[in-house]
């Protein structure tokens, strides 16, 4: 045990984290979030110029942050993100799989290009680069700890949302999580979930703008989530706070989605 008993601390010094979809929303937030409370972060994205203003933020508040080019469609580019991580920072034991994207059609409307990139980014790219940082982990027999971020979709569905492929992908994620965590137990690498409900990023507000905030008006709070509300999650499953967890989703969305 490398802490004392009880230990509710969430100092991630010394830790190296990968976040993917790190350019906006709730990706960026993380990765200030991780950075804040003592990790290296290494900020992956497409869109590398939006990553450099994330380092600088990051840099001037005293962390220390790399940008990392990614698309996650490509699993040559990920294997090539992983090895820029480490060479800047050391071996990933941290890693959120927070890239995502919405369908935002009806399943029998959907071209085949949007749906392979759909269950390319939402499944594929966490499954591949989960196996990669693990694969490095058990090579060096380090301990680990994994977030996927999946959705409250998952668990719920309304048919006028036309989002069938996405929660989809989401469940998918869910049911993911819990069996790496099974599978990679014996490793001391964690895997858990995170499902947000809704909450204001780049996509929300995109929404909001065409088509109003009518959303929130059906919530039983009538509130769409800050991104903050999701630190103490994120910081819990990725800190020794949570060692003895592994393989466990937390909904975090106000009560938004019906039981």
């Amino acid at each position: 045990m490398p802490f004392p008993l009880p230990y509710a601390g969430h100092d991630l010094s010394g830790q190296v984290a990968l976040v993917t979809g790190a350019s906006s929303g709730l990706g960026r937030r993380f990765a200030a979030v991780l950075s804040a409370a003592g990790a290296s972060v290494a900020v992956a994205a497409r869109r590398t110029d939006k990553l450099k203003s994330l380092v600088d933020e990051v840099t001037a508040r005293g962390g220390k942050a790399v940008a990392v080019e990614l698309d996650v469609m490509d699993a040559a580019s990920i294997t090539r993100a992983v090895d820029a991580a480490e060479r800047q920072l050391g071996l990933i034991n941290i890693l959120v799989n927070n890239a995502g994207i919405p369908d935002a059609a009806y399943a029998t409307k959907m071209p085949l290009e949007l749906v392979d990139r759909v269950i390319d980014t939402n499944f594929r790219a966490p499954f591949l680069l989960s196996c990669e940082v693990a694969r490095r982990l058990m090579a060096a027999d380090k301990p680990g700890s994994i977030v996927n971020l999946s959705s409250v979709g998952a668990y719920s569905y309304n048919a006028s949302a036309a989002s069938t492929l996405y929660c989809a992908t989401k469940s998918a994620v869910l049911r993911l999580t819990e069996t790496l965590a099974m599978e990679w137990a014996p490793f001391n690498i964690n895997v858990n979930a995170i499902a947000p409900g809704l909450f204001m990023s780049e996509m929300t507000e995109g929404m909001v703008q065409r088509v109003g905030d009518r959303a929130s008006a059906k919530f039983p709070r009538k509130r769409i989530g800050d991104p903050a509300q999701l630190d103490s999650t994120l910081l819990y499953l990725l800190s020794p706070a949570s060692e003895f967890v592994t393989g466990i989703c937390i909904r975090v969305d106000d009560a938004q989605m019906p039981r």
